[in-house]
């Protein structure tokens, strides 16, 4: 199985210098602020933004795979606007847990967790702004704007229990493909790459990144996945996902019905999040959405077949086996 360490084995170095980066421009003196964001950062995950980032900008260089400081001001605007986004989310979603750890809500209260997040956002494009980099700062700040738009969609369907097949994809484009769209995009036009090449790009950071989403949402009903949050978690609040989805477009109207109602009690009762989650397998619901992530990860492959050979091709061709296969 391709690990993430192999994918990041082309740039490794440059990853280690943008850590620095971002430690140097996110850190205060003492005190409460100091020590939550010394947290956060800790427990930023895989880094797969920064590392998409990166690895189009060494793809799409002229100049033998070579990158400098304007990607890594990309890296790091696309990544601490995705950390804000999981402490405000974690809050949203009362989550005790995040990558197997204490969330910052859960450790440090919802007020504090919230202005943590909102430090980081007004940090992030201060710090873009002051660099000068205005292209791309502004390639980038329409992110959030979709982002916040994705998740008060996503909580109207949730209240409603009435996502659609077409709500679900321009949800999980809006919380999750946008941004990868946007990391692939901004590593290419950190490095002068031409408005041809920054668009192929933004198309396969949304492709992958839809992909992302539904293997998330897949392993959400899997209880054995290793995902650091409790299997079912979208079940509980109320959230229908393509694995759902593609169940239910099977069913008769009285099935939906009876399903949608034991979904309605999720919240609060775990024999209906139990018996959702086991038609939801028994009716194939896994295997159609694989299908459909599968098919966003050829979209992806075939963008990819456009750029000649390279150690950062082949870790981007790696990105996409690693979102296929990933457990967490």
């Amino acid at each position: 199985m391709i690990t993430i360490n192999a994918i990041r084995k082309p740039i490794e170095a440059q990853l280690a210098e943008f850590d620095e980066f971002v430690k140097q421009n996110f850190s205060a003196e003492d005190g409460l602020l100091a020590e939550m964001l010394e947290y956060v950062l800790a427990s930023r995950g895989k880094g797969i933004r920064p590392i998409l980032v990166m690895l189009s900008a060494a793809m799409n260089s002229s100049n033998e795979g070579r990158f400098g400081k304007r990607s890594f001001l990309a890296a790091m605007l696309v990544e601490m606007i995705h950390v804000a986004s999981l402490i405000h989310d974690d809050v949203i979603d009362e989550s005790d847990m995040r990558r197997g750890k204490a969330s910052v809500n859960s450790r440090w209260q919802s007020r504090n967790a919230v202005l943590v997040g909102d430090y980081i956002l007004a940090k992030n494009m201060d710090l873009g702004l002051s660099s000068g980099q205005y292209d791309i700062v502004s390639h980038v700040i329409k992110s959030m704007t979709i982002l916040c738009e994705g998740e008060l969609i996503q909580s109207d369907h949730a209240s409603k229990l009435d996502t659609s097949r077409e709500a679900y994809f321009d949800i999980i484009y809006k919380k999750t493909a946008s941004l990868l769209s946007v990391s692939a995009s901004a590593g290419a036009l950190s490095v002068g790459a031409s408005a041809a090449d920054v668009a192929a790009m933004r198309r396969f950071g949304e492709a992958i990144g839809m992909a992302f989403q539904i293997r998330d949402d897949i392993l959400d009903y899997t209880p054995t996945a290793d995902t650091g949050k409790p299997s079912n978690n979208d079940l509980r609040e109320r959230k229908i996902t393509l694995p759902l989805i593609e169940a239910l477009e099977k069913a008769d109207k009285a099935k939906r019905e009876e399903i949608i109602s034991l979904v309605e009690r999720c919240a609060t009762d775990e024999g209906c999040v139990e018996q959702v989650q086991q038609w939801v397998v028994a009716e194939g619901g896994i295997e159609a959405a694989t299908a459909t992530m599968k098919s966003y990860l050829q979209r992806a492959m075939s963008i990819l077949g456009g750029y000649e050979e390279s150690p950062y091709r082949q870790s981007l061709i790696d990105l996409c086996a690693f979102i296929a296969e990933r457990t967490r």
